[in-house]
């Protein structure tokens, strides 16, 4: 048995404008992904300055958030300036220095073209050095003949990730500098000329769950703090055992301590790089350290992050191993890095739920009265 159903027209036209703004919030979105990655890493990171900045504010006694915020900026950017200026000469050194060796190392470890004329008999190919010579011929005339396409599409993505970067950090400076005076006309034009204390609960739920930004990023530096003194411990006792320079350990632990502020690709990163760079000098000593890494990341990361972010959010460390595995699952690197902060905002929310009941009933008999 059929019904008719009956829908006035207002009805009728309020859903189809929900529809149809829904629609073009999803469009706007889509096209706008590039643009809010960027204001959100900006936002994020400025957020992440903020506890240094209120720390230089108490150290100098004097209550100016922009000049903090400004001391705060520049102290960060000059402690990864002074890391690329640690890490790019040495970098460049040992490069240089592998190349220079290239051939005595080709000599003495393939035995030269002959080793490789041999090895290539024992696989039934009678010239390797032959074959070898023509792959390098094709590729060198395949790369000659799209380096131009190439360079072109190179260019513009460098390009591209250069200014995202200079907006990313333009932006953050704006963002510390502006950010909470922006936040509390906000606050102040919701509450208005009364008192709402339903506005007041609201407000604390959300400076407790910016604390809980902070605090992560803060901690995260502590764990990067202790990556990179491992790595810096570890290579500067290498250098010792393989006889090669000790001056790569402190440029070393720098390069550990920025990527691991990375989740996830971070560690893997700094690791394969290090690696690279002792294989310059000495290929058992990176051979050490990568195993040793390698057992030294699951450690960190299964026990040692965990626990300090755990203990800094008042999260079980289950929680916390939890909530990394659901947000990489589902949103892969971004929610690898914003899954333990918001698993520790669920948790004030849960917190500051009852507050919020108590603000909105007594809010309700105030306008009642």
């Amino acid at each position: 048995m059929s019904r008719a159903i009956e829908v006035d027209t207002k009805t009728f036209v309020r859903f189809w404008l929900v529809i149809l703004a829904l629609g073009l919030l999803g469009l706007f979105i889509w096209k706008a992904w590039a643009a809010l990655i960027i204001i959100g890493i900006s936002l994020f990171l400025a957020v992440a300055i903020r506890p240094l900045a209120q720390r230089i504010n108490k150290l100098t006694k004097k209550d100016h958030a922009t000049s903090s915020s400004v001391i705060a900026y520049a102290l960060v950017i000059g402690f990864l300036g002074v890391i690329v200026a640690l890490v790019g000469p040495v970098v460049i050194e040992q490069t240089t220095q592998f190349v220079q060796q290239l051939p005595d190392t080709f000599e003495h470890t393939l035995g030269g073209w002959d080793g490789i004329n041999n090895f290539g008999r024992t696989l039934g190919i009678n010239n390797l050095q032959e074959e070898i010579s023509k792959w390098l011929e094709s590729f060198s005339s395949g790369f000659v003949s799209n380096f131009g396409n190439a360079l072109v599409v190179s260019v513009g993505t460098i390009a591209q990730v250069v200014t995202n970067v200079i907006l990313t950090i333009v932006l953050t400076l704006f963002f510390s500098l502006e950010g909470p005076g922006i936040v509390e006309s906000f606050w102040k034009m919701i509450e208005g000329k009364h008192k709402n204390s339903e506005v007041r609960a609201y407000k604390k739920l959300t400076q407790r769950m910016v604390n809980v930004f902070s605090t992560y990023v803060s901690h995260q530096a502590m764990v990067a703090f202790l990556d990179g003194c491992v790595v810096t411990i570890v290579v500067l006792v290498l250098s010792l055992l393989f006889g090669f320079s000790g001056s790569l350990a402190l440029p070393m632990g720098l390069l550990a301590l920025v990527f691991y502020l990375i989740p996830m690709f971070g560690p893997i990163i700094s690791c394969g790089l290090i690696t690279l760079i002792l294989l310059f000098s000495s290929p058992v000593a990176a051979i050490v350290f990568l195993v040793f890494y390698i057992v030294y990341a699951q450690i960190e990361n299964n026990v040692i992050a965990p626990k300090i972010q755990g203990n800094a959010l008042n999260l079980p460390a289950t929680v916390v191993l939890v909530a990394i595995i659901i947000g990489m699952n589902v949103f892969g690197l971004i929610g690898a890095i914003i899954a333990i902060p918001i698993a520790g905002c669920i948790k004030v929310l849960i917190e500051e739920v009852p507050g919020l009941r108590e603000a909105e009933i007594e809010e309700r008999r105030r306008e009642e009265a």
